[in-house]
């Protein structure tokens, strides 16, 4: 786990390590720079494998020096490939397999490598730059392009300078959901590679294409029984786990009361030699709190448990870290506490093994329940719908905001799209273009939306939020269910084997039982969060007032501002819960005032 950078800008030495040290965090224990003509290269280094210094970075091959970010999970398996090619090894890590890999196969070595990524190299006697980003997003990359320049950074920050403008369009995306996807970044003329995708630079034509090496493809059900899908996921798992548990330096699992991760923590105990440490965040309010379910299942699988609980003082003490580490504007609360998490979790390991990506394969989270429904009530025929919506005199009426969505699609957009948003700017445009393709790819309204969460949400914001908390502490994340081999493999499962009579990740949960009685994980799942709408009318309600005043608000692009002080003034007085839409202008004021950025500009 790292960070790259590489431009050809002609920056001097002292301001490219400048830049590098803005993200320092992401590689403590080596910076390493390197100027090969017009190409400047920078790396943080958080070493994993191999620890010696003869895998520092930027690393040279021949005539190529590459920067890497990431885990190549299967780097044994294609260097043993590479030496029937003639190829010999001089280090024990992924770095020179990924280097000679690309010599050998050019593109071609894509497909072949399992892991999370985003790395860069430079091919000095051509003159060209090949860049790629895992398939999923995992690791992230963030590139400007202009008039033959170009710059390529793991964060943002180190892009940003005196010139940078706002995107009023990124803005207005932000409102809507909270994030900034991808290919979007915060500001204009500066983007981010989509997962599956590669970049090719020819400094000599001063011209850069992107393409693509992996998607989602069109699915239907396999026909196969129930017990051998479990059975075959279930190895899928255990090798999943496997090949993420090579590392020099201690290991461990965040164990919630989750299925995902109970799962993830037994296989990673049977597989282990040694007792796995396993950490926990706990709240004091028990409709957060997992951490007692939790401890059960660290009991049965025996493991060294550690429960660190989070109560509002401790959480609002790393908004600085939060500033620092999240670059663009990031309204998930449940960052705070991931990065509670791995600030406890550095003291004990430095790799943890998640269950991140588990409720979206297997559709375990509960908007999945209104789908189901919603799939009946979109059967009678629109203009039915909409003559009764008519009939409904009150606009803020959520049964007729329902009968008013024209179809199931239109309704699975709104599960992604705030119907409460405050943008101003009522045009679905960018997330109909993300639904366009994902929409084609099924039949099945539950696979389509576990599609549209997949490139949406889980590449946008949960990766995001667990690669820049786990990285402000340099704790590398490494998450099973994000193999691409099981994204693959649960989109060709039926429905019903995931999902039965509102029975979420069923699949996942028998496999479970092999491990942990079902009477101990058959409880009410709360989710990773925090109690937000509390703490935003009390702990948080001075500072929130204060950054969200008048000036503020009527800077800030595409904002129905009459609109947000309604709901702002609401939620203090305890007549609403306004809490999300809150959260996400708190985290666009905290974000514009750390790093000094206007919101209004005229240029957009």
């Amino acid at each position: 786990m790292c960070g790259i950078y590489i431009t050809n800008i002609p920056y001097e030495k002292e301001e490219v390590l400048d830049k590098l040290n803005l993200i320092k965090f992401r590689g403590p224990d080596n910076l390493g720079y390197l100027k090969e003509g017009n190409i400047s290269l920078g790396h943080l280094r958080l070493a994993i494998v191999d620890l010696d210094v003869r895998s520092n970075q930027p690393f040279f091959y021949d005539k190529y020096i590459i920067v890497f970010n990431g885990e190549i999970y299967n780097f044994q398996d294609i260097r043993d490939e590479l030496k029937t090619l003639g190829y010999s090894f001089e280090t024990t890590g992924d770095t020179e397999v990924l280097v000679k890999g690309y010599v050998a196969w050019g593109k071609d070595l894509l497909p072949k490598i399992n892991g999370m990524f985003a790395f860069a190299i430079y091919d000095i006697e051509n003159e060209k730059v090949f860049c790629a980003r895992d398939r999923l997003g995992v690791k992230p990359f963030y590139y400007y392009w202009k008039d033959g320049f170009f710059e390529i950074c793991s964060q943002l920050k180190p892009l940003m300078n005196s010139e940078s403008v706002v995107s009023d369009e990124a803005i207005s995306i932000y409102l809507d959901c909270g994030y900034v996807p991808s290919p979007y970044s915060i500001l204009k003329n500066v983007f981010k590679l989509s997962p599956g995708k590669f970049i090719e630079v020819d400094l000599v034509a001063q011209s850069m294409s992107i393409s693509e090496y992996w998607n989602l493809e069109p699915v239907t059900a396999r026909d196969i029984s129930y017990e051998d899908a479990k059975e075959e996921l279930h190895k899928l798992l255990i090798d999943a786990v496997r090949i993420r548990m090579d590392s020099d330096v201690p290991l461990g699992t965040f164990l919630s009361g989750g299925i995902d991760s109970a799962l993830v923590t037994a296989i990673a105990s049977k597989i282990s030699a040694e007792k796995i440490n396993t950490f926990t965040i706990g709240f004091n309010d028990p409709k957060f709190d997992e951490s007692k379910i939790a401890e059960e299942f660290s009991k049965i699988l025996d493991t060294n448990h550690k429960t660190t609980f989070c109560n509002a003082n401790d959480a609002l003490k790393l908004l600085p870290k939060f500033q620092e580490v999240y670059d663009e504007p990031f309204a998930d609360s449940s960052a705070l506490p991931s990065l509670l998490l791995n600030s406890v979790t550095k003291k004990g390991v430095t790799v943890a093994l998640s269950g991140d990506g588990g409720d979206e394969s297997f559709l375990g989270y509960n908007y999945f329940e209104s789908i189901r429904k919603a799939t009946v009530f979109f059967r009678i025929p629109y203009f039915i719908r909409s003559l009764l919506g008519l009939l409904i005199i009150n606009k803020k009426s959520k049964f007729k905001e329902w009968l008013l969505i024209r179809n199931i699609d239109d309704f699975i957009v709104r599960v992604f799209v705030s119907v409460n948003s405050l943008n101003l700017v009522k045009n679905d445009s960018w997330i109909n273009r993300y639904y366009s393709i994902f929409k084609k790819l099924s039949s099945n309204e539950m696979q389509r939306a576990a599609d549209l969460n997949i490139k949406l949400w889980l590449e946008n914001d949960s990766n995001v939020k667990v690669d820049r908390a786990s990285m402000a502490y340099a704790v590398e994340v490494r998450s099973p269910f994000l193999d691409y081999r099981i994204i693959e493999f649960a989109r060709k499962l039926p429905v019903s084997f995931r999902y039965k009579k509102a029975l979420r990740k069923k699949i996942l949960r028998d496999i479970l039982e092999e491990y942990i009685p079902s009477s101990v994980f058959n409880q009410p799942k709360r989710g990773f969060s925090i109690p937000l709408d509390d703490w935003i009318k009390n702990d948080l309600k001075d500072d929130i007032l204060n950054c969200l005043n008048d000036s503020f608000l009527n800077n800030v692009p595409n904002l129905d501002v009459e609109k947000f002080k309604k709901q702002l003034y609401s939620h203090m007085e305890g007549k609403e819960i306004n809490g999300t839409n809150i959260w996400k202008l708190y985290m666009l004021a905290k974000w514009s005032e750390y790093n000094n950025i206007s919101l209004c500009s005229k240029t957009n």
